[in-house]
C-alpha cells in the first residue's frame, strides 16, 4: 500500500528554531523519524527556492532565478508525477509560481487567483501567489482551484493548517494522497515591514537568547526576534494539530511527513534584509522526515540540500526520479562533498558548504539586473570548525590558498554540473567582509 505523504514548509525558518522548548510537536516527529542536522537551501530566495522544489532543478535550469518570474507551464512538476502515479494532490498556503515581474508583459495575479494552468498540476487548491500580500496574521484571503475567494479570520497559520486539515478529512479514502501545505511564518510581513508572532505567546519570548551567529553583528534582531519565534513555535502548534487528526482518522502510520523551509534569516545582520546571503544564518534549514523508512529517532549529520527534496518525494512514492533531477533520494545515505548554492537578487553568487567550510564567489554588478556571469571574484571563506558563527571571513588569508584552490574547483564543477559555464573565478579585490 502506497503512503499518504504530507510536504510541510515554512518560510525564512532558521534550523536553530527546531528544538524541545519551542517546537516540541517536531521534536517528536525527530524522536520517532530522522532529523537532518545539516540541511541546506539551494536558494535562499522564496520564488526560486519553490521553484527547485516543483521543478527537480536549479533555479538557473529552471528560469525562475528571480521573485516574480513564473513557472513555465510546461514544468513536469511533482504535483504531475504524483497524479500519474495514482495520487490525489493538493496545494496550500504561498505559492509564489504564477505572477510575472515584467509590467507590460506578464500576468499578475499577486492579489488576485491563479489560473488554472499555473496551479503546478494540483488537484485541490486553497493558495495565493503572494500570501503576504492577501493576508496578514490577523486573517485575509486564498483562492480555490475554480479561482472562488475565501476569506480567512485568525492568526494566519492557524487557518492555513486548517485549510490542510479540510483536505485530509474530505480527501477521496480511495487513493492515497500528496499534499504540499506551504506556510508563511516566520516570514516577515510585507505590508507592515516586521514578523508578526501569535499575541498569545510573543511576550514568553522576550528574554530568549539571541543566537551567537547574530549577536556580534547590528540587526534587526533586538526588537524582531520575540515575534519571529513564536511564529515559530505556532508553526509547531500547528503541525500537532495536524498529527492529532491524521491519528483521529486512523491514517497517520500510513502517512509520512517531511518537514523543512525555503531559507533561514539572518536579521539584517548579513545585508539590508533577512536572506540572500550565503551565511548558515540564512542558508541552514531543519529537516526532519517521520514514515515509511525514516523510522528510529536518528540524528544524520551528512549534508543535504533543498535540491534534495524533489528526488526524495518521488522516491518515498516509488515513482521513477527523472534523469534531470539534480539532488539526491535522502533515503539512499549518500555522503555529499558539498552542497551548491545560487544566490539571486541582491548579487549574482554562488556558493558551497562542505563539512568544512564555507566559499563564496559573487560577481560584480547588480543582482536584480542579471542572474548568472562568466566572472567571479572569491567573496567569503570561513573555517566553520573553528569559526561555526562566521565572524573571520579568510578569504584573502594566505594561510588558506590550498584550501581556496580546492574549493573552486569543487565549486566550478558544481556549476558546470548545473548547466552554467565554466566560470573564471578571480582572487578577491575588496576588504575582508564579515
Amino acid at each position: 500500500m502506497k503512503k499518504n505523504i504530507i510536504f510541510y514548509f515554512s518560510d525564512q525558518q532558521r534550523w536553530d528554531t527546531v528544538n524541545e522548548q519551542v517546537t516540541p510537536n517536531l521534536m517528536t516527529l525527530a524522536k520517532e523519524g530522522v532529523k537532518f542536522n545539516n540541511n541546506f537551501t539551494c536558494q535562499p530566495v522564496c520564488g526560486p527556492a519553490r521553484a527547485c522544489i516543483q521543478s527537480g532543478v536549479y533555479a538557473t535550469q529552471n528560469g525562475c532565478v528571480f521573485n516574480g518570474i513564473a513557472l513555465p507551464e510546461d514544468t513536469k512538476t511533482i504535483a504531475h508525477h504524483f497524479k500519474d502515479a495514482g495520487y490525489q494532490t493538493a496545494y496550500v498556503g504561498k505559492w509564489h509560481l504564477a505572477s510575472d515581474r515584467f509590467p507590460n508583459i506578464g500576468l499578475h495575479c499577486e492579489k488576485t487567483a491563479v489560473p488554472k494552468a499555473r496551479q503546478g498540476g494540483y488537484d485541490y487548491w486553497r493558495a495565493a501567489d503572494v500570501l503576504e500580500f492577501t493576508s496578514d496574521s490577523k486573517g485575509g484571503y486564498v483562492f480555490d482551484e475554480n479561482a472562488n475567494k475565501i476569506e480567512f479570520s485568525g492568526y494566519r497559520s492557524d487557518c492555513i493548517n486548517d485549510f490542510a486539515v479540510e483536505f485530509v478529512e474530505n480527501r477521496d479514502k480511495s487513493k492515497p494522497f500528496f499534499m504540499f501545505v506551504s506556510q508563511l511564518e516566520p516570514h516577515h510581513q510585507n505590508t507592515s515591514h516586521r514578523f508578526e508572532g501569535h499575541p498569545d505567546t510573543v511576550d514568553s519570548f522576550r528574554d530568549y537568547p539571541i543566537p551567537s551567529d547574530l549577536e556580534f553583528l547590528s540587526g534587526d534582531y533586538d526588537k524582531e526576534f520575540p515575534d519571529y519565534m513564536s511564529a515559530c513555535q505556532r508553526l509547531d502548534y500547528n503541525v500537532g494539530q495536524l498529527v492529532k487528526r491524521l491519528k483521529e482518522l486512523g491514517i497517520y502510520e500510513d502517512t509520512i511527513i517531511i518537514y523543512t523551509s525555503d531559507h533561514g534569516c539572518h536579521f539584517k545582520t548579513r545585508n539590508l534584509e533577512y536572506k540572500r546571503s550565503c551565511h548558515e544564518s540564512a542558508t541552514h534549514t531543519p529537516l526532519i522526515i517521520r514514515g515509511g523508512e525514516y523510522l528510529g529517532g536518528k540524528e544524520i549529520e551528512n549534508l543535504s540540500s533543498l535540491i534534495d527534496i524533489p528526488p526524495t518525494l518521488l522516491s518515498m512514492a516509488g515513482i521513477k526520479i527523472p534523469e534531470e533531477y539534480m539532488g539526491d533520494d535522502l533515503a539512499q545515505g549518500k555522503e555529499k562533498e558539498c552542497v551548491f548554492m545560487q544566490i539571486s537578487e541582491g548579487q549574482v553568487g554562488r556558493a558551497i558548504r562542505t563539512k568544512d567550510y564555507k566559499y563564496c564567489i559573487q560577481s560584480p554588478g547588480i543582482g536584480y539586473l542579471k542572474s548568472k556571469s562568466k566572472v567571479y571574484f572569491e567573496a567569503y571563506l570561513y573555517d566553520l570548525k573553528k569559526d561555526p558563527d562566521e565572524k573571520n571571513n579568510l578569504i584573502k588569508d594566505s594561510a588558506y590558498k590550498a584550501v581556496r584552490n580546492d574549493l573552486k574547483k569543487l565549486i566550478t564543477a558544481e556549476m558546470v554540473r548545473a548547466g552554467e559555464s565554466k566560470p573564471v573565478i578571480l582572487p578577491a579585490i575588496v576588504k575582508n567582509r564579515r
